[in-house]
C-alpha cells in the first residue's frame, strides 16, 4: 500500500497554499537529512483553509511590515548556534498548573465552568478560533455555512481521496483541532496510519469541552474523551515547553485510547524557529525538522518498503519495547 502524507496548517492568514506546502516540504526534508536520513518524501498534500476566513493571502513579495498581507515569519534554516536551555523547572510548574486548570475549569461532565472567561480568551487571542466554533463563511454557491462545516469538509475531501493509501496526518496549532473533529465525526471509518498534532491547544478545557459538547449532540455521553477510532498505529504529540498554545500538552491524560489502544503518546522537543534573532517555539517548521518527529517520519516512510516479513518482525519488536518501558518505573515518555 502507496504513503501519503497529509498536512493541516494552523491559525492565522497564510501565504498560498503552494508556498505553504513547498515550505512544510523543506522543513521536513531538512530534519531528514540533518538526521543522515537518505529517504525521499511520499506524496504530500497540505489541506489549506485559511482563504475561507481570509480574502486575500499573505504575500512574500510585501515588504511593508505594517501591511496585513506582509509574512514576518518565512521558512528559514535552523540557526546553526541555537542554544537549547534548562527549563526543567518551568515543567514542573506547567504541568502542576495544566492538571490545576483542568480541575477549576472542566466540570465532570465536562462542561465548562466559567465559560464566560473562555469565551474572552478565545474572542480577544484566537479570533480564527471563534469563527470556527461560532461563524459563519459565504461559500462559493454564494450560500452561507457554517464556518467549521466548509472547513472540515477541506480535510475530509482529501482524506477521502487517499483512504486507501496508508496516511500519515500532520496537523499543527487549530489544524489539530480540525483533524480531531473530522477523524472522530465526519470519517470515523477512515483509517490513519499515524496521527501526528504539533502545537496543539486540544488540552485546553474550552476545546475539551466543545468536543464533548459535540459527542453530546451525537448523542453520546462521554466521561472522557476518547482518541479517534481511525486511527490504528500512533498518536504523536509533539509540544515545545515554551509553547504556550500548548500549554495544557499533556494530551495523555485527557484522551483515552480507542479499540486499537492507540491513545497519545506525548514528546517534549525543541522547536528551534527563529526570524530575525527572535524565537517562536510555535511555528510548525520548526517542529517539522525535530529529530524526534524525524525519526517517526523516516520510520513511515521506511515502512512502505518493508516485506511483509520484515513488518511483522518489527512490530514484535516494538511490542517487547512497549512491554519493557512500561514495566519499567519512571520510563513514561514525557
Amino acid at each position: 500500500m502507496a504513503n501519503v502524507i497529509i498536512g493541516v496548517h494552523g491559525l492565522g492568514n497564510k501565504p498560498s497554499r503552494h508556498l505553504l506546502e513547498y515550505w512544510w516540504k523543506l522543513a521536513m526534508n531538512e530534519g531528514l537529512k540533518k538526521q543522515e536520513f537518505n529517504v525521499r518524501l511520499p506524496e504530500f498534500k497540505l489541506v489549506y483553509w485559511s482563504d475561507l476566513i481570509y480574502n486575500k493571502n499573505q504575500d512574500p513579495e510585501d515588504n511593508d511590515p505594517e501591511s496585513p498581507y506582509f509574512i514576518d515569519e518565512k521558512y528559514e534554516k535552523a540557526p546553526a548556534n541555537f542554544i537549547v536551555s534548562d527549563y526543567s523547572t518551568r515543567k514542573k510548574v506547567i504541568d502542576f498548573l495544566g492538571r490545576q486548570m483542568n480541575r477549576i475549569f472542566l466540570n465532570d461532565d465536562l462542561t465548562l465552568n466559567y465559560s464566560f472567561i473562555s469565551d474572552t480568551i478565545i474572542n480577544r487571542y484566537f479570533s480564527d478560533l471563534e469563527v470556527y466554533y461560532s461563524g459563519n463563511i459565504t461559500g462559493k454557491d454564494n450560500e452561507t455555512h457554517k464556518a467549521k462545516n466548509l472547513i472540515r469538509e477541506r480535510l475530509y475531501s482529501r482524506l477521502k481521496k487517499y483512504e486507501n493509501y496508508d496516511i500519515m496526518l500532520i496537523s499543527h496549532s487549530m489544524g489539530t483541532i480540525i483533524a480531531y473533529d473530522v477523524l472522530s465525526f465526519l470519517a470515523p471509518e477512515i483509517r490513519i496510519n499515524t496521527f501526528i498534532t504539533i502545537g496543539s491547544p486540544l488540552g485546553l478545557p474550552v476545546v475539551i469541552s466543545k468536543i464533548a459538547d459535540e459527542y453530546k449532540q451525537r448523542g453520546i455521553i462521554p466521561d472522557r474523551i476518547k482518541t479517534p477510532p481511525g486511527i490504528v498505529k500512533n498518536w504523536y504529540n509533539f509540544s515545545d515547553i515554551l509553547d504556550k498554545v500548548a500549554f495544557n500538552y499533556r494530551l495523555s491524560d485527557y484522551y483515552s485510547e480507542n479499540d486499537y489502544g492507540v491513545k497519545p503518546i506525548d514528546i517534549l522537543v525543541v522547536n528551534n524557529y527563529e526570524s530575525d534573532g527572535i524565537r517562536n517555539p510555535h511555528k510548525s517548521f520548526g517542529y517539522l525538522r525535530t529529530p524526534e518527529f524525524s525519526k517517526i517520519l523516516y520510520d513511515f516512510i521506511l515502512a512502505e518498503k518493508l516485506s511483509f516479513k520484515q513488518k511483522v518482525s518489527r512490530q514484535i519488536i516494538k511490542v517487547t519495547d512497549n512491554i519493557k518501558s512500561f514495566a519499567s518505573p519512571g520510563s513514561r515518555k514525557e
